[in-house]
């Protein structure tokens, strides 16, 4: 491909405002970024303490390595010097004073409550008393305060009336004590009293410093000063109530300093952290491990050192090359299929088809990777990673190309995958070498599938052949073995059988998600069988004819200029499956020799005429027929023009003035007409591909094959020729890409074809008889034939602008 064709195509994209297609792109190259993200630094081997090397392993560059063991030594005074974080509750004596006088005071009200002076009722009709009444609110007055109360200590409670005096001297002796400071162990802080602790409130996170730790009490320094007779708040208390005082306040009592060890280390972390490990430097060159020698510790950490480098420093550099690589590829790929492609002009759905196989065989191919290597560590079998690679089933992504669109993108999207491949197994050019070949073979294979069981042939075929190529990647692969060549052979003929039956599986998925057709569902729908033809058999006979001799018309003419003759041959078929609608407006189908015309108006003639290519197209969508039928459908008139009715209407045109001009006695008379010529063409558009110009070349040529009285050979060419001028001229095939060299090809095998149709047959003598009024062949059948004449007829019109007399050479 040349600058200049490229220019073109990059203009033809951007005058299309294709952002589509651009979109598309980018879109491939950030999902294929994503999915290479581990792949893209190259990984030295992992090894564990003690293995035996595999290889020598050099520095590639100068590194620097922490000596963990210095570092560390270097920062253990500073972190010793951080003070532990102790949390300081601040509230939990407000809420003890909440939850203790508020259930006092609660029973309070019960007990002095005129309720309480009479009986009540329970739900079975029983009378409780007072006394009864407080002891159903004991668990009550248990949730408020919160610590399980004594049925001795609350009948004593229910007898002193639960009085003020005992809940004010509760809090007083609690108050004092958590003042003061309660911890757990007073052993742990007291560790503490070189460098003091920080004291942090709950609340408010202020923090203090504290120094002096002795002053702090532990629960049992802090129950031995409830346990204390003389403590002032007891002292207008008498013996009963200051044993429940004692108690409750005992059971309440709970540290309000505890140590935060979360806080603690995160603080020496931070100031870890601050201290610079001490390095010291690998330079480029120096020998890490040696092969055979039993990694030691400080070799183990050099090498998860490099590899940590290697993945930091070139983790950037590495993602925008394979991105700009990926990118450079995908674009020139879909610079081929703009050229490659005819149908890259009208919409993206072939881009988005090679962008869903693209992702998914990368999605799929990454997940064998990862399997293969998780088998192979816990297979008790001999059995490595690279052969299973073999078994991964990527060809099927070639062949599907190939399936639907074409034997020359394919190729061109089997070197683009195989390369992306490639780099999942971190730039192994054997692995893209075997990936392409397969491709490749898969695509050589794939031409002219006309049964499932040709997926299954192809597949062993290129199982076969890959046991060949795995052998030869198998000698330039690493730790070559006669076990794992042996495995190679296994899992490269298991992958190339499942090439086969995975695209067998994906085609007919394919098939309804991008409406694409195969030749396959092509045998399906050339099955005279089928319902809409079996209608059509019915309903318009005529047209069931006609259809089936242009069917066989454009087979045999796409078998000369290197076209599919099974795709013509079924939108030969289906071309004029519009026409069941209206049946009898076609001259094919009039039986009784009356044309439903002669009483309509020329424009209405014309709008039942072009009526049959919409409604074709709209039976073809709705029975799922596939988009190169229903663009046959459509374009198979192009804008050609009905030139019957354009007559017909001009005719009626000069009828009617020559009418008014005699009733007025004008004597002039306007020659020229109003008739639009455009308004008596089809819609169009004109083919835009070579079987929708065969398909409309065969449907002008055997219409106008019929109308001949003789049709003889010399006859037939001049029909032909005539026709192929006619459409030519008018410029119908200008998008369709037939050549001159085509044209000459389709003319002669249209006229092979319809010879055979028009063949003369020889008189049969028949014995004369006297009891019937038959003819002296008796048959109505067998007509004698007339002489074919010898001289050929010359053409009439040889203006300028009629090519050259087509199919005589």
């Amino acid at each position: 491909m040349n600058i200049q064709k490229i220019k073109e195509t990059l203009i033809r994209m951007h005058t299309s405002a294709n952002y589509i297609s651009i979109g598309i792109l980018i879109g491939l190259t950030t999902i294929f970024t994503i999915i290479l993200y581990p792949s893209l630094v190259i990984n030295i081997r992992n090894y564990s303490l003690g293995d035996v090397a595999q290889r020598d392993i050099k520095a590639p560059y100068d590194f620097f390595i922490e000596d963990q063991a210095a570092t560390e030594a270097k920062r253990r005074p500073f972190v010793e010097t951080v003070p532990t974080v102790y949390d300081h509750d601040t509230k939990l004596l407000i809420q003890l004073n909440q939850s203790v006088k508020g259930a006092f005071k609660d029973l309070r009200e019960v007990l002095i409550s005129e309720k309480l002076q009479r009986t009540l009722s329970d739900t079975n009709g029983a009378k409780l008393s007072a006394d009864d009444r407080i002891w159903l609110e004991k668990k009550e007055f248990q949730k408020i305060i919160g610590i399980q109360v004594s049925k001795k200590d609350y009948g004593l409670l229910i007898k002193k009336g639960f009085p003020e005096d005992i809940s004010n001297a509760i809090i007083g002796i609690l108050g004092e004590i958590l003042a003061n400071g309660v911890v757990t162990n007073k052993d742990i802080p007291l560790r503490e009293a070189n460098r003091g602790i920080i004291l942090r409130d709950v609340g408010t996170k202020a923090e203090n410093a504290v120094l002096s730790l002795k002053q702090f009490y532990d629960l049992d320094q802090a129950k031995a000063i409830i346990q204390n007779r003389n403590h002032p708040f007891l002292e207008k208390l008498d013996s009963t109530s200051r044993r429940l005082t004692m108690a409750f306040a005992e059971r309440l009592l709970q540290p309000n300093i505890t140590l935060n060890r979360s806080e603690t280390e995160e603080r020496k972390k931070n100031v870890a952290k601050e201290i610079d490990p001490i390095l010291y430097k690998v330079k480029a060159g120096e020998m890490i491990l040696r092969e055979g020698e039993r990694v030691s510790d400080l070799q183990l950490q050099k090498l998860k050192t490099l590899q940590a480098y290697m993945k930091k420093e070139r983790l950037l550099s590495s993602s925008t090359g394979v991105a700009m690589m990926i990118i450079c590829l995908l674009f020139t790929g879909y610079i081929l299929h703009y050229n490659f492609s005819s149908r890259a002009n009208k919409n993206n759905k072939d881009l988005i088809f090679i962008a869903s196989v693209l992702i998914t065989f990368f999605f799929f191919g990454k997940i064998s990777i990862t399997l293969a290597d998780l088998l192979t560590k816990s297979s008790p079998l001999s059995i490595t990673a690279p052969s299973m690679y073999f078994g991964i089933p990527m060809a099927s992504s070639a062949m599907i190309i190939c399936l639907f669109l074409g034997r020359r993108l394919a190729i061109v999207f089997a070197i683009v995958f195989s390369i992306c491949t490639a780099l999942m197994f971190q730039n192994r050019y054997e692995m893209l070498v075997y990936f392409l070949l397969t491709c490749i073979m898969a695509v050589h294979w794939t031409h002219n599938f006309r049964e499932r069981k040709d997926f299954i042939k192809a597949g062993i075929k290129l199982g076969l052949l890959s046991i060949v190529f795995a052998t030869a990647v198998g000698f330039l692969m690493p730790g070559f073995s006669l076990i794992n060549m042996m495995w190679s052979w296994v899992f490269a003929l298991i992958g190339g059988i499942c090439v086969g039956i995975l695209t067998a599986g994906l085609a007919p998925l394919v098939e309804v998600a991008f409406d694409y057709t195969t030749d396959i569902k092509l045998l399906e729908l050339a099955n005279l069988d089928q319902p809409i033809l079996r209608k059509l058999m019915l309903e318009a006979p005529g047209t069931y004819h006609h259809s089936v001799i242009i069917g066989t018309m454009v087979e045999a003419a796409a078998s000369e200029i290197s076209e599919n003759p099974l795709l013509a041959k079924v939108c030969g078929y289906y071309h004029d499956i519009g026409k069941t609608n209206k049946p009898l407006y076609f001259v094919e189908n009039q039986r009784d020799s009356k044309n439903r015309h002669d009483k309509l108006a020329p424009s209405m003639s014309k709008h039942i005429l072009i009526s049959h290519v919409k409604e074709g197209v709209e039976i073809a969508k709705k029975n799922k027929l596939g988009q190169a039928i229903i663009d046959t459908i459509q374009q198979h008139h192009g804008t050609s023009i009905i030139s019957f009715f354009y007559e017909k209407a001009k005719k009626q045109l000069e009828e009617d003035k020559i009418k008014r001009a005699k009733k007025t006695k004008s004597k002039q008379l306007k020659v020229e007409t109003p008739i639009n010529m455009d308004d008596f063409r089809y819609p169009g558009p004109k083919p835009q591909n070579r079987i929708a110009g065969l398909v409309m070349l065969a449907d002008i040529v055997e219409a106008a094959s019929r109308t001949l009285e003789n049709p003889t050979h010399p006859k037939l060419q001049g029909v032909v020729q005539n026709m192929f001028n006619k459409v030519f001229s008018d410029g119908q095939l200008e998008d369709c890409e037939l050549t001159l060299k085509d044209l000459n090809n389709i003319a002669k095998s249209f006229i092979i074809i319809l010879s055979g149709i028009y063949h003369h047959r020889i008189e049969y003598a028949e014995p004369p008889t006297a009891n019937n009024g038959k003819n002296k062949n008796g048959s109505s059948d067998k007509q004698p034939a007339k002489k074919a004449q010898d001289i050929q007829e010359k053409n009439a019109e040889n203006g300028a602008g009629h090519l050259k007399r087509l199919g005589l050479s």
